[in-house]
């Protein structure tokens, strides 16, 4: 039994996710000793949009040093781990987290909103943003994913499940910044997709249904023809544009 097991605290978690995490985390503080600072779970599986056998359990790592030291230890690790459900965990120092607060605000703002830590002090909690960062991260990614949709769009040369897998990416990248967009406007941030979606159209004044269903082709094996693909293509890229818009004139 590693040494810190006993510090692993789980039981905060989903049921479903109990487990694999529990048995990562344990590996995890085996094999990094020392330099392991905190274990955060965070995103879906978390929530109820968390589809078991499907979503991917995704986790934050503090450490004090040696960041890619930690890394290439946890890679070892890839033997045990083959076939859980657990992704590769994202590894910070506190320092680049209070260091990146200007130019990955939006990350950590979904962070902070969506988390659970079972090993160690949370390293969200107490994180402050300026709105400034925020909007101009939120100009930046918006109209970077405009580029990616054309991009995309020609790359995939018509082909209907390549352009699925563009438009469902750009609709999946949408949610963390349509929270970050309400956050602006000082409205509550909902945690679920749905609602998050339902939310930001009602405030930013966008229609919602393709971007629902887009969101839901990640996860779900839906036959889509070429006519409501087009569809989805041209209403998501009209949202993003429009949203683009929106923010540029925030102040």
């Amino acid at each position: 039994m590693p040494e810190h097991s006993d510090k692993i605290k789980v039981n905060a978690l989903p049921k479903v996710i109990r487990q694999p995490v529990q048995d990562f985390s344990g590996k995890l503080t085996e094999t990094l000793g020392g330099n392991l600072e905190s274990i955060t779970v965070v995103g879906s599986s978390l929530t109820e949009d968390y589809v078991e056998g499907r979503s991917d359990i995704n986790t934050v790592l503090v450490v004090r040093d040696r960041p890619l030291e930690a890394a290439k230890q946890i890679a070892g690790m890839g033997r045990t781990m083959r076939g859980k459900p657990i992704a590769a965990p994202l590894i910070m120092s506190r320092r680049y987290i209070e260091r990146s607060r200007d130019v990955f605000c939006i990350e950590l703002l979904d962070l902070q909103l969506n988390h659970k830590t079972i090993f160690g002090a949370d390293p969200f909690a107490d994180l402050i943003f300026e709105k400034t960062h925020v909007r101009l991260q939120c100009e930046r990614e918006l109209k970077a994913s405009l580029v990616r949709l054309r991009q995309g769009y020609i790359a995939a040369a018509g082909h209907t499940r390549l352009v699925r897998e563009v438009v469902a990416a750009a609709a999946h990248s949408l949610i963390p910044l349509l929270r970050a967009m309400l956050w602006l406007k000082d409205h509550p941030r909902p945690i679920l997709v749905e609602d998050v979606i339902a939310k930001a159209a009602g405030v930013f004044s966008f229609d919602p249904d393709m971007l629902m269903a887009a969101n839901m082709w990640r996860v779900a094996k839906v036959r889509i023809d070429k006519e409501l693909m087009d569809k989805a293509l041209r209403s998501i890229y009209k949202t993003v544009d429009s949203l683009a818009e929106v923010v540029d004139k925030l102040e």
